[in-house]
């Protein structure tokens, strides 16, 4: 046990740079050495270095086999500063800045690309990234809508990219035990995850403004079709609106339902239904500030998903969190560990994640959520492009994630339960609904694989 937790503590700190490949702990003498013995440098182009992607920015720099060749904004304030972070993890490290991302896809020096910019942003710089021949690191939620996820999976395939979602649980050690177990059996048959968030947002009024000097708006806007700007929209609250952003749901529920889905081990659900609405504030959010999504899957299970971002108060001392409820017991997690409770709720097994005094879950820390997870998860997407395997969260497992929430904000705006193809999670008879599947794009933008 000391020599597994040591081994763990290691490898969430960052100090052997190595993947996790999809399973915990099963590294081989062979694998082990092949991993940290390559020398090939990935040279990364960071996109959107605002926050997240200041951080990661610092993260892909650290990395032994990396490189962080450009940084990307429409923000030229943002780019000194993400700069400087790389610097300070590695002081020879000299990136070109670039505001145009279509000039960084040209460049034939850098090997793949990481996206933090807005959501609608996500798929459209994916499927440019894999046609420029470049791997993609992108950010959650792999997609705006549906159509433009499952573009981005075909052309992953098409030009065989490695493309990783952001949800760096699936690198977690700890609670990728975790979920082994409940796929062992630990807690019997599981047929119910319920997944939360919570945080203290406040209200948001748009005003008419001008562009600031500093903000390319044309290229901000990029996919979307063009609506004026205006202040307060940038560089957050955008997310609070469906013309550029997914809502609490896709923003942070993506990171709960992904392990939710990943432990109940189902694809596509069967009916998603969701209720809520914007009830703290009258302002002009459009996306719910609370909301529940259910979603039933084959075999007799489900998934419910809890969001209140305007109230802080906590579940299960949890800002986050996840538990699965099995027929003999249930599973709890929030990050990389995980608790096991008999049918009484008393307290069986207790696995705590060893990284070195980092706290698993900083659920509200919008630019560096989990630190651990980071090095780990950006760790296993350049060992997957080096040995031309898939990432932990592949893009396809990423889009079944992705698209459970995006339903669940489909059936919200239609106001009903909807019934879903459990082979392809299309929606089935709903027209109406049908339609939110896509979206429109500005002209000469129109994703294509």
């Amino acid at each position: 046990m000391e020599k597994r937790r040591e081994f763990i503590k290691k490898i969430a700190a960052g100090s052997a740079t190595l993947a996790v490949g999809g399973t915990a702990f099963g590294f081989s003498p062979k694998s082990y050495n092949r991993i940290i013995g390559a020398n090939e440098l990935v040279r990364v182009a960071t996109i959107g270095v605002n926050s997240r992607g200041n951080s990661m920015g610092g993260t892909f720099a650290g990395q032994k086999n990396a490189e962080v060749g450009t940084v990307c904004d429409v923000d030229e304030r943002a780019i000194p500063k993400a700069i400087a972070t790389i610097k300070k993890v590695k002081a020879s490290a000299s990136p070109k800045s670039e505001k145009d991302c279509r000039k960084v896809l040209e460049d034939k020096s850098i090997d793949a690309i990481y996206i933090a910019t807005p959501d609608h942003w996500h798929a459209p710089l994916t499927i440019m990234g894999c046609q420029a021949g470049k791997h993609v690191y992108v950010e959650k939620p792999l997609s705006h809508n549906p159509h433009e996820g499952e573009l981005a999976i075909a052309a992953a395939r098409k030009y065989n990219k490695v493309v990783q979602m952001g949800a760096q649980r699936r690198s977690a050690p700890v609670l990728t035990e975790g979920i082994q177990q409940l796929h062992k059996g630990i807690i019997g048959r599981v047929y119910l995850a319920k997944a939360w968030y919570t945080n203290k947002r406040k209200s948001t009024v748009l005003k008419p403004g001008t562009v600031p000097s500093w903000l390319d708006y044309e290229l901000w806007q990029g996919p979307a079709p063009r609506k004026p700007y205006k202040d307060g929209l940038i560089h957050y609250d955008w997310h609070w609106f469906w013309h550029w952003g997914t809502g609490e749901a896709l923003n942070n529920g993506t990171h709960e339902v992904d392990v939710a889905r990943w432990g109940l081990n189902v694809d596509f659900p069967t009916r998603v239904t969701s209720v809520g609405g914007r009830y703290e504030f009258k302002d002009d959010w459009e996306t719910p500030d609370t909301q529940v999504i259910t979603m039933d899957y084959p075999g007799r299970v489900s998934l419910m998903w809890e969001s209140r971002s305007s109230n802080g108060r906590k579940i299960e001392g949890l800002d986050r969190g996840i538990i699965f409820y099995g027929e003999n017991g249930s599973l709890d997690t929030g990050g990389d560990s995980y608790k096991v409770y008999d049918l009484d709720g008393k307290l069986v097994k207790d696995i705590k994640s060893v990284s070195d005094g980092e706290s698993d879950v900083q659920g509200r820390n919008t630019a560096s959520p989990s630190l651990g997870m980071d090095n780990l998860h950006v760790a296993d997407f350049l060992d997957a492009i080096k040995t031309n395997r898939r990432p932990n969260c592949d893009v396809e497992l990423g889009y079944k994630s992705v698209v459970a929430m995006q339903l669940g904000n489909i059936a919200w705006r239609v106001g009903r339960d909807l019934k879903i193809d459990p082979k392809n999670g299309h929606i089935i008879g709903d027209k109406e609904a049908q339609k939110l599947w896509s979206r429109d794009y500005e002209k000469g933008w129109e994703p294509k694989v």
